[in-house]
């Protein structure tokens, strides 16, 4: 299986501190291996306590999943094939700012989750690390 360096954990965290900071933001930061291991974390000076929790949950969705955190709760809605999973698992995030981390071969590695400000605000910043991974 492949899996993600510290490097390269470290390498997306710095890109989603410095999106974070250019969208005016202060986030924690989680970054998951491939087997749903907490490999890299950051919290932002002033980050909300309780998005600690969140950001490791969501990077945790993400790659229990191999979904993005958004996804996962369009499908959780009432009604919907998935609805109640997030009471699964020790408890999952169904909102956006959990994005899958794949390698240049299309393989999942990990998954980064963030959390911290709105949902559209934590998708960008963690949609920014993980676009790093490429780099």
């Amino acid at each position: 299986m492949a899996d993600l360096t510290l490097e390269q954990a470290e390498k997306i965290v710095a890109a989603a501190k410095k999106k974070s900071t250019e969208i005016g933001t202060k986030m924690d930061i989680a970054v998951v291996d491939a087997g749903a291991n907490l490999k890299a974390f950051v919290r932002q000076d002033d980050a909300w306590l309780g998005s600690i929790d969140i950001s490791i949950k969501k990077a945790k969705t993400a790659r229990y999943f191999n979904f993005n955190t958004g996804e996962i709760g369009k499908l959780s809605q009432p009604g919907g094939p998935l609805y109640n999973i997030e009471h699964s698992n020790g408890g999952l995030i169904t909102f956006p700012g959990g994005v899958v981390l794949k390698n240049a071969s299309g393989e999942v590695v990990g998954a980064i989750g963030v959390s911290g400000s709105t949902v559209e605000n934590d998708h960008i910043v963690a949609q920014a690390g993980a676009d790093a991974l490429g780099k």
